[in-house]
């Protein structure tokens, strides 16, 4: 029998709003347990999230409880919810809807990939490992440095001041890449069977460093519109992470970015709760359309609020230096931490970043040009491809996250393959499966890469619909 864990309750209330508009010609309860069945795969209702009572939500939906029951019951027999006497009602996935883990991405010939969302390097890398090189002899001493080169500590900290930030080296703890920093991050503040909080979609990595720590990642949705921050409070009352990892800054998969106001309800939550809340703002410097975004410590007096960021998507990432920016305390201590895997990251590497860095604020020259046309090539071509697919345009980062209509991610991903495209299917990037209805791809790949992608991608669409769009029907969870 499956275990019945609940992470968070959410209210009747709550729930109505999720389920939005949910009624339709035909039997009510038939039309609530669609709704419901959606939104646990679509991720805007959590997994292991405890579900209102019955007579609860049929007083905040205006049904009968009848209605609500019958529903339920639906739920139960397919496995989206599970419930004990006594522990409630929980959302769950059927076994049957945990989907493989993304595709490796590793390359073959004549597939058009599109599971990694990077760009090429770019022209400045040359000048700039030539400038490293001349220096390199004055740093040539013992090249062990575990908080980083004190040059390339002074350029990132000066970046953070410029916006808005006070900032000093003390205060960065270079890491070889970003997913190094949250990886050190996440072992240094969770362990075994605690609970870390992210984003449901999320970055995939981030989700292999919580399950490596062997901790428990708790999701909370988020979308194209931002992350449901009523959740992500109640969420923290009720789980107490040791931990919350969020991405502001054109989210990966989603594209969606926090405002202003919202940020300064993070931190305040941050404050209020003790919680230390990391925020991963390696796409920032990917502003496509628009003012770029605030910086998302604000004034960088709150000690809990920590910000990762990385030289791979703003210049690329072959160049494996990131960075974590918090109090000196903490910085410290992760350098201690890190001696178990390494001693510090690659001198060369960190003194071209500084030259990458010193030449100016943001990414590469080009980079945002060469996006935004991307970005605007993949719209239009799926637009004339793939009209019945549904997506809010991002005003950055790497991707667009795709609603196909039906729980046909898995499917489609593995039937792509065999026309020549390799695609992240969207349970890759939940917690435990969901998302079955999205898919993730990226518009960083040069125009007749994107162009032949869409191509495979609309001929494995046709044969897996035969040409219609797929029903919705009450198995959502079939994989392949």
């Amino acid at each position: 029998m499956a275990r019945l864990t609940a992470d968070r309750r959410i209210s009747g209330a709550r729930t109505a709003t999720v389920l939005g508009s949910w009624r339709r010609p035909g039997p009510a309860h038939a039309a609530l347990s669609d709704a419901l069945r959606r939104a646990v795969l679509a991720g805007s209702l959590p997994l292991a999230t405890r579900l209102p009572a019955e007579r609860e939500l049929a007083t905040a939906l205006a049904v009968s409880r009848t209605t609500v029951t019958a529903a339920y019951d639906t739920l139960r027999a397919e496995g989206f919810l599970l419930s004990r006497q006594g522990a409630g009602t929980v959302t769950a996935l059927p076994r049957r809807a945990r989907s493989a883990p993304v595709p490796d991405g590793v390359g073959d010939a004549g597939i058009a990939d599109l599971s990694i969302a990077a760009s090429a390097a770019p022209p400045e890398l040359h000048a700039a490992a030539l400038a490293a090189l001349d220096r390199l002899p004055a740093h040539a001493g013992l090249g062990y440095h575990p908080h980083g080169l004190p040059e390339l500590r002074e350029v990132i900290a000066r970046r953070y001041t410029d916006r808005g930030t006070p900032t000093t080296p003390e205060q960065i703890l270079v890491t070889t890449g970003a997913q190094h920093a949250i990886a050190l991050l996440t072992r240094t503040q969770a362990g075994p069977g605690d609970r870390v909080v992210v984003e449901q979609p999320t970055y995939v990595h981030a989700l292999d460093a919580v399950r490596a720590a062997g901790a428990r990642a708790v999701p909370v949705p988020t979308g194209p519109e931002g992350t449901d921050l009523d959740l992500l409070e109640s969420t923290l009352r009720q789980v107490a992470p040791r931990l919350v990892y969020l991405i502001p800054d054109h989210q990966n998969p989603t594209g969606g970015c926090l405002s202003g106001p919202e940020r300064a309800a993070v931190r305040e939550l941050a404050r209020r709760t003790g919680t230390v809340i990391a925020g991963d703002e390696v796409l920032t410097d990917l502003t496509l359309d628009g003012p770029p975004p605030e910086s998302w410590a604000g004034d960088g007096r709150n000690p809990r609020v920590l910000a990762i960021g990385s030289m791979s998507k703003s210049h690329w990432g072959g160049l494996r230096v990131g960075w974590l920016r918090g109090p000196a305390e903490l910085t410290t201590r992760l350098a201690l931490a890190r001696r178990s895997a390494d001693l510090g990251t690659p001198v060369l590497d960190q003194l071209i970043a500084a030259e990458l860095l010193a030449a100016g604020p943001g990414a590469v020259p080009g980079r945002v040009d060469q996006l935004r046309a991307g970005r605007d090539l993949l719209v239009r071509l799926l637009g004339e491809r793939l009209p019945q697919w549904r997506f809010t345009v991002p005003r950055g980062g790497q991707c667009l996250w795709v609603d196909l209509g039906a729980p046909v991610s898995s499917a489609l991903s593995a039937l792509a393959l065999a026309h020549g495209v390799r695609v992240a299917p969207g349970p890759a990037f939940g917690v435990d499966g969901g998302l079955e209805d999205r898919l993730r791809l990226p518009f960083t790949a040069p125009p007749e890469v994107l162009e032949r992608a869409v191509d495979g991608l609309a001929l494995a669409w046709s044969a897996l619909t035969g040409g219609v769009v797929p029903a919705a029907v009450p198995d959502r969870g079939v994989t392949v």
